[in-house]
């Protein structure tokens, strides 16, 4: 890897802290979440109280008052680099793509109720957008959310939410008002416990076994009028929108680092099997296709770094950021897939973390729009 100029000192002292929680905390159990189909809350408390949890909330509110994004990416890093992408996807999720939402629009008051939880880990998170009946197209939402003196009524489903068996607060997309397209939408918190907000299956998926993705049911539930955020109604969609380009750079980080972490272990494996007396990276085929894919993961990780340091200084478009999430999804699929096949026919077995690496990196082209999405994104922003 090309020496990386994005991380100072204090950055890699946090990842060291970083890596020695994951081992410690998630890698031993990461085989039986895995099979239990969801991680124990436990841990996520515990990354809380390290302080790995809510970095960005001002320490009044028990966070640690820093708004760096790069402590974000060491621990998506980390994360995928101890090969524990779906037991740890509930703490990038959390921090990268849900707290946002609750930093930049609650008011003071929902930051006092919300805020303290998020960063010590007693409140998961979850965001709810995508529904049964519509995918990547937010202003087609059917969920509803209409106003009933001092509470709204949400009746409604989502679907492939991400924490959804273990969230304790749900940033749900609903419309306020439904004759509207994208000004209809607004954004209320619904709280575990609310009466007619349930839970259905914990969906059974490809990959990312460990990670709950559930549907979601709101059947009259009442949720209070001090739960809408950004304190207007109709704003839901463009709250949505300003957030995208952050999450879209998180997946496009996990990307990289998922893909460097294949090839690493690859290149060992290439070094270690040997075939016809010799490790079977020292035929040609097997050093061009490692070659090919460290100057692209090279490439790839100039790209990312410049990107961060544009969403350092507020200058990450989101056209930006969609490039960088269809690009780096794309070349994780396609690295992964090469590091497979170089492990042969143990590459398909379970017992290999690349089986593992490569099923759970198939949905990174689909979640937070799909590739297809940001090509189109990218597309008119050239005036088509």
């Amino acid at each position: 890897m090309l020496k990386r100029t994005l991380f100072d000192d204090d950055h890699e002292l946090f990842r060291d802290s970083v890596r020695a929680f994951i081992d410690k905390e998630i890698v031993p159990h990461a085989d039986d979440w895995e099979r239990a189909g969801v991680v124990d809350k436990a841990m996520f408390r515990k990354a809380g109280a390290n302080g790995f949890l809510g970095m960005e909330i001002p320490e009044e509110h028990g966070g640690g008052g820093v708004d760096d994004f790069r402590f974000n990416v060491i621990i998506d890093e980390e994360i995928q680099r101890a090969g524990v992408f779906a037991s740890g996807m509930c703490i990038t999720l959390h921090n990268d793509i849900c707290l946002p939402y609750f930093t930049n629009l609650a008011d003071d008051d929902q930051k006092a109720r919300w805020l303290p939880g998020i960063a010590s880990g007693e409140l998961m998170t979850a965001i709810a957008m995508t529904e049964p009946s519509t995918g990547s197209d937010l202003a087609g939402i059917r969920t509803t959310a209409l106003r009933d003196g001092d509470s709204y009524v949400v009746n409604g489903s989502k679907t492939f939410i991400t924490n959804g068996i273990n969230a304790d607060l749900v940033v749900v997309a609903a419309k306020t008002d439904p004759s509207q397209a994208h000004r209809g939408m607004s954004l209320l918190v619904v709280e575990e416990g609310m009466e007619g907000f349930s839970r259905g299956r914990n969906l059974d998926k490809i990959g990312l076994h460990a990670q709950d993705t559930a549907e979601l049911f709101f059947e009259d539930v009442r949720v209070p009028a001090d739960n809408l955020l950004g304190q207007e109604e109709g704003q839901g969609f463009f709250h949505l929108v300003q957030n995208l380009p952050r999450e879209r750079l998180s997946l496009a980080v996990g990307s990289v680092a998922h893909a460097w972490t294949a090839f690493e272990w690859t290149l060992e494996y290439c070094r270690d099997r040997k075939a016809f007396d010799q490790p079977i990276g020292s035929f040609q085929h097997s050093k061009f296709t490692l070659a090919e894919m460290k100057t692209e993961l090279d490439i790839a990780q100039v790209f990312i770094d410049r990107q961060t340091q544009a969403y350092l200084d507020g200058d990450l478009t989101a056209d930006d950021a969609a490039e960088a999430k269809w690009w780096c999804s794309d070349l994780e699929g396609r690295v992964i897939d090469r590091c497979l096949q170089l492990h042969g026919g143990y590459g398909y077995m379970e017992e290999y973390p690349i089986a593992r690496a490569w099923r759970d990196a198939r949905v990174q082209r689909i979640y937070g729009g799909t590739n297809e999405i940001m090509k189109e994104i990218v597309g008119r922003s050239l005036g088509f």
